[in-house]
């Protein structure tokens, strides 16, 4: 990696996401003198907590640490900080990273407050939850000539990006019917995802269908265009409603089906973190072609004579360690791997590229180089941005329309001014 000055890094958010990927990538490249300080913000001091005294962070990175905000040695664990990261990200150098970490209706404020501050972003997926949210997010990044990019990190799943490469050379015809199923665990239900995750703020497929959306026009390169999502509302165990359970019909550019099954009810016993997978059928001139990819199972089985503590831990395990898992190396400490760390690597190297165009100046020949690389890092099509994404944001605004409207059809314009809107009779009639 060719690095100019390490980025200094403020993560906002100190849940699950954090500890299973974010940090310990973070961590590994602040290894690799890439990533300079790293400060978490998190809304109360008890996750900070967690993360500090996490056992697998303190094997895997002996000596790392970071600086907790608010500080879990001086305040309780019950008082809620709710507007800290802006001071904390207003406190940074210019020009270093904000790592966006929070529940989905969430991301939007955080990333332009992080941009107002001149900061890169990195955000985990869904950028936002509206497409209009996603344009003003691309405007405000391009103007200061700041890169954000999209954790969409299946995208680095090598499987992924082989059936993209057989998809466009034409080895498998092309799309036309297909499923997608991305179940999590159970115990998400007594997580903070009760807290957050309710009927009107976001619902399954908003927070983890986005996923194969991506994966789907990442292969084939085709745009969704209408969206249909029916969800059935069910109470946390604190009593909040969210549509827990959810069943997506998302139509293609080329008249193209996806059914999409998105739900928190995996069984806590069963083995593997959750379940997913995609198939899609093809079409060729005189034969079909299928791409099938058992995303859960990786080909792995194990069974323990003990378990963990936590509410997913068993026996019998069939884990994926394309990822994100840690491996014995060279030196102290383990080392991170798999398509989780390779997306924020990614990422961070983008943003390494987008200040080494500019080098240290503050000049407008400086902006033009920054901007210059933004643009060449978006028609590449490879990391998620909101100029070549924002696909993703319209059916999320598309599927949450549909959703509060008992799964009635929503229909998505692109062209001079992309939105979405309830399908129309005469629309009907046209499609007949």
């Amino acid at each position: 990696m060719n690095i100019d000055s390490p980025l200094d890094t403020t993560i906002v958010g100190g849940g699950m996401i954090t500890q299973m990927q974010i940090l310990p990538s973070l961590y590994h490249l602040q290894r690799l003198e890439a990533i300079g300080n790293i400060n978490i913000c998190s809304l109360r001091a008890l996750p900070l907590k967690q993360l500090a005294r996490d056992r697998q962070l303190k094997e895997a990175f002996p000596g790392q640490s970071f600086v907790p905000f608010p500080d879990f040695k001086k305040v309780s664990e019950k008082k809620e900080f709710p507007e800290l990261y802006k001071e904390v990200i207003a406190g940074m150098r210019s020009r270093q990273m904000v790592v966006v970490a929070l529940p989905d209706h969430m991301h939007y404020q955080v990333i332009m407050h992080a941009l107002q501050c001149n900061q890169h972003v990195i955000c985990v997926k869904p950028l936002a939850m509206k497409y209009n949210q996603a344009l003003q997010i691309e405007k405000s990044a391009f103007e200061r000539g700041l890169f954000v990019g999209i954790d969409y990190h299946k995208r680095f799943d090598d499987r992924v990006n082989i059936a993209r490469q057989n998809y466009r050379t034409g080895y498998f015809g092309e799309f036309k019917l297909g499923s997608a199923t991305l179940i999590e665990s159970w115990y998400y239900r007594d997580s903070n995802f009760q807290n957050w995750c309710t009927s009107e703020n976001s619902d399954m497929f908003s927070y983890i269908g986005c996923h194969y959306i991506d994966q789907v026009h990442m292969i084939t390169g085709l745009l969704p265009v209408q969206v249909s999502v029916y969800g059935i509302e069910e109470r946390y165990p604190k009593g909040n409603l969210g549509y827990l359970w959810t069943n997506a019909r998302v139509i293609w550019a080329n008249g193209g089906s996806l059914a999409l099954l998105n739900g928190m009810g995996y069984p806590n016993a069963a083995p593997g973190g959750n379940s997913q997978g995609l198939w899609l059928f093809m079409q060729g001139k005189h034969d079909g072609g299928i791409l099938f990819h058992d995303d859960q199972y990786r080909g792995i089985k194990y069974s323990y004579i003990r378990k963990g503590t936590s509410p997913k831990e068993s026996f019998y395990h069939e884990p994926n360690p394309e990822y994100f898992t840690f491996l014995q190396s060279e030196g102290k400490g383990l080392v991170p791997a798999g398509y989780g760390y390779r997306s924020i690597e990614s990422i961070i190297i983008a943003i390494q590229r987008v200040e080494q165009a500019g080098g240290q100046q503050k000049s407008k020949l400086a902006l033009k180089m920054r901007q210059k690389v933004i643009k060449e890092i978006d028609c590449e099509g490879y990391l998620a941005t909101p100029a070549n994404s924002s696909y993703n944001e319209l059916v999320i605004e598309a599927g949450r329309l549909s959703i509060l409207n008992g799964g009635r059809e929503v229909v998505i314009d692109y062209g001079a001014k992309p939105g979405v809107h309830l399908k129309k009779i005469s629309e009907y009639k046209k499609s007949m």
